[in-house]
């Protein structure tokens, strides 16, 4: 046989098995999705965005926090983004939340417009949080979080139990150690080319444990995509310490992303279904 008849084979071989794999995993991530409330967002009745928001700046005692405020009245909501992010990250979802909530888009320390002390953790950003609702009066805020944003809903509803009435924390994860391990490496990787304090974050915090977790006593929704950066049995992990009223969904076909910063539709089912179940 001819070597570049035998080179064809192999790599007919390779591609076959490589195929076989991903199936399988595909197969193996559907059936985990399903063990944990596999939900698809049915967007077909959404209204329309509000198009209208200011923009603020409020001084709180370690940073100057920058904001946007979307919608004249309603329940208060805060829209929290994820580790790089700003108030545009989760500026659609907030134009169709506006529609029925006051939606409050805050920036993180060391993001965006907000000031940068140097120093970053999802504990100090519990407290930028909670000084935040002090300042402006908000009583009992829904929170909705995405990435680094869930992780601080949950930080600040376990840190600050009496404050949140309720939080949806959209794929976060407990440690680090549950990210997948593609993800990992490709933050050690991008942080070998450009060294950054939310890369050190996203590799060292949280450290989020069932005793930390079992102080939430807000309902909440612990939400990830089918094909999330984290794997699903942590998602599940989260809700389990949960001792409150918690729920769990899995967003069919949905990445990290996609079901909420990336789409604003989804984002507005997703939380308008869950608050109004808890009326």
């Amino acid at each position: 046989m001819k070597k570049s008849k035998k080179l064809l084979i192999a790599a007919g071989c390779v591609a076959l098995a490589a195929a076989i794999g991903v199936a399988g995993w595909k197969t193996a991530v559907r059936h985990a999705s399903k063990e944990h409330n596999l939900i698809t967002l049915d967007t077909g009745s959404v209204p329309s965005p509000v198009t209208e928001f200011t923009e603020h700046d409020i001084q709180l005692s370690e940073v100057r926090m920058h904001y946007a405020v979307y919608g004249e009245e309603g329940y208060p909501l805060i829209l929290i983004h994820g580790n790089g992010g700003d108030k545009n990250s989760l500026a659609e979802a907030a134009s169709y939340l506006a529609n029925d909530y006051r939606v409050y888009v805050p920036e993180s320390r060391c993001h965006g417009q907000s000031s940068d002390p140097g120093v970053i953790s999802y504990d100090l950003m519990a407290k930028d949080l909670k000084e935040f609702c002090e300042a402006l009066n908000i009583e009992k805020p829904y929170i909705m979080g995405h990435s680094d944003g869930g992780i601080n809903a949950l930080t600040f509803a376990y840190t600050y139990p009496d404050l949140p009435g309720a939080v949806i924390s959209c794929g976060a994860n407990s440690t680090p150690e549950t990210f997948k391990p593609y993800f990992t490496v490709g933050v050690k990787v991008l942080n070998l080319f450009k060294p950054s304090i939310l890369n050190d974050m996203m590799l060292t915090l949280p450290q989020m444990t069932a005793e930390l977790l079992s102080k939430i006593t807000c309902p909440a929704y612990i939400v990830a995509g089918e094909n999330d950066i984290m794997w699903l049995s942590d998602t599940a992990y989260i809700r389990s310490c949960i001792t409150s009223r918690s729920d769990v969904a899995i967003i069919k076909g949905a990445n990290h992303s996609s079901y909420i910063s990336q789409d604003g539709k989804q984002a507005y089912v997703l939380a308008k279904n869950y608050f109004d179940s808890l009326k």
